[in-house]
């Protein structure tokens, strides 16, 4: 069954809202192999000008899935998860995730096309501060 190409530029409600955690970061940064002390060392993040310790910038991943489920397992869209194959993704940060951000996350369904009898699916998550300052976009 193909995906719904009307649930193209349907934005999802954003998640609830994710506290990012010193304790998330270092496991985060211990998972990837992230060594600078600048997602460990309060002190050392400080000296460089930041609040508190910096995430790597591939932590938005986990903000950013969150959001995404709410599109992969909208009945309206069809997309069969057991089929899924992640293609590809980037990360386009307007500023750090420090530890202590309070962040939510909106999915939209960007692109639906067919290719060689398989659905294609873009979607494009935007994090934000609860107050609405743009963190980072995952596409």
């Amino acid at each position: 069954m193909p995906v719904n190409p009307e649930v193209e530029g349907r934005t999802y409600p954003a998640t609830p809202t994710y506290s990012v955690s010193r304790t998330k970061i270092a496991e985060f940064a211990a998972a990837v192999g992230a060594n600078d002390p600048v997602h460990t060392d309060v002190d050392h993040a400080r000296s460089l000008g930041y609040a508190d310790v910096v995430a790597p910038p591939t932590f938005a991943v986990i903000i950013a899935q969150q959001a995404e489920g709410a599109a992969i397992t909208d009945p309206e869209a069809g997309i069969d998860f057991s089929r899924l194959v992640h293609g590809e993704e980037s990360f386009t940060h307007h500023r750090p995730l420090v530890a202590g951000d309070e962040v939510i996350a909106a999915t939209t369904v960007d692109r639906v096309r067919s290719a060689g009898g398989h659905s294609m699916v873009t979607l494009k998550t935007a994090i934000t501060t609860v107050d609405g300052a743009a963190v980072c976009d995952v596409n």
